[in-house]
């Protein structure tokens, strides 16, 4: 369930992201970015926060998520649209969804990723100790002595 409300908010939240930027400034239509937010969501949501988050850190998930947004939606958007060049939009947007995956990252591993890192632990508890002598170093009676006549 904590996947399905991951999904679902990173959808909507990329789909108002995309649409101001892309619906609003650059005059696209609402169906192309829907389309557009759609494939974004679920290939990122794969590939960057149940792949790379885990395995490495905030920044690189979301430099990873920077550079998959910025193909799909270069790559998609030319491909439902006609006219212009979307390079310069797709810079914009891909920057946009690559703040809110910043912060989307953090939710993840506070929230959904936090309950699946405890179930692949092991439950028991080990309490190691060591032990401790006074000396450092072993004196041995047959290498250093008191006496100067066996010298």
């Amino acid at each position: 369930m904590k996947h399905l409300r991951a999904i679902a908010t990173k959808f909507v939240v990329s789909l108002v992201v995309l649409y101001v930027i892309l619906g609003v400034m650059y005059d696209m239509s609402f169906t192309n970015v829907f389309w557009i937010s759609l494939v974004l969501g679920l290939a990122s949501y794969v590939i960057g926060d149940l792949f790379l988050l885990p395995k490495t850190n905030n920044t690189i998930a979301t430099m990873a998520d920077f550079g998959l947004a910025f193909m799909v939606i270069w790559l998609l958007g030319e491909s439902l649209t006609y006219g212009e060049s979307l390079l310069l939009p797709s810079l914009i947007a891909a920057a946009g969804v690559a703040v809110f995956e910043y912060f989307f990252h953090k939710y993840m591993a506070d929230r959904v990723l936090e309950d699946e890192d405890r179930r692949h632990q092991p439950h028991t508890n080990y309490r190691y100790q060591t032990e401790a002598a006074e000396e450092l170093y072993p004196v041995k009676p047959d290498v250093r002595s008191d006496d100067p006549e066996k010298e």
